[in-house]
């Protein structure tokens, strides 16, 4: 796995780009529109202050940097980075068309490689993207370095729902339905078999909090949103 670690980040980096033209509309089809209350969810444990600093890690097209603003008006700057210049220009002509420009800076960046020195954020967030990452541990490492001692960490991630029907139900539409529509629209099936294939994959909650604990987070609570379909973590860094 680490010595094929650089190719397969290529490989999902590529694999992002050829979906980005219909990543936002594939979000809000395939969730039904939850994706929106997801962020906005993850967004309010932000808690910035008056002139804070938000970091919004795996970005995409920007909608969690576009929710930190509008959420926090008050907050003076939120930084996105993202491996994938094909969504970042997206993400881009959104903050644009919204004139954000000034509030909302986006950089290409790996999560596991942060470019920010440390104690600088007030939050952090990352949303559907530590799956992703490749070095799991590092980058949950560095988005903590980088956050101000007490900033507080979010983490907004696919789980797989526990009930014995909704889970079979969902089972069903996560691994059979998605894929097909999701390729349909897209064009490229394999990138939505990749979700549910790396959701599977992913490790539990609880296995998550000790990661996080792992590199320094504290008081970390997290939350099944819609029925367990995602999980919401959120932590403060020592210090």
């Amino acid at each position: 796995m680490e010595a094929d670690g650089g190719g397969h980040r290529d490989a999902i980096r590529r694999m992002f780009a050829g979906i980005a033209p219909r990543y936002d509309l594939l979000n809000r089809l395939l969730s039904a529109g939850r994706d929106r209350y997801w962020r906005r969810r993850a967004v309010a444990h932000a808690e910035l202050p008056p002139g804070g600093l938000a970091l919004d890690i795996c970005t995409g097209t920007a909608d969690v940097a576009l929710q930190l603003a509008k959420q926090f008006p008050s907050a003076k700057s939120i930084v996105g980075v993202d491996f994938c210049l094909p969504m970042l220009r997206l993400g881009a002509d959104k903050v644009a068309r919204l004139g954000l420009a000034h509030r909302i800076q986006l950089h290409a960046a790996s999560a596991e490689a942060l470019p920010f020195n440390a104690d600088t954020f007030d939050a952090a967030t990352i949303a559907f993207g530590i799956r992703n990452v490749m070095d799991r541990k590092q980058g949950l490492a560095e988005l903590n370095r980088v956050l101000r001692p007490g900033g507080r960490g979010i983490i907004l991630e696919f789980a797989t729902p526990q009930g014995p029907l909704f889970g079979r139900l969902y089972h069903f539409y996560f691994h059979r339905v998605l894929p097909w529509l999701g390729g349909l629209i897209s064009g490229d099936r394999d990138a939505y078999s990749y979700l549910p294939a790396s959701v599977s994959r992913f490790p539990s909650p609880r296995e998550l909090v000790r990661l996080m604990e792992e590199v320094g987070f504290r008081d970390i609570q997290f939350h099944a949103l819609t029925g367990g379909i995602v999980t919401l973590h959120v932590g403060r860094k020592s210090g």
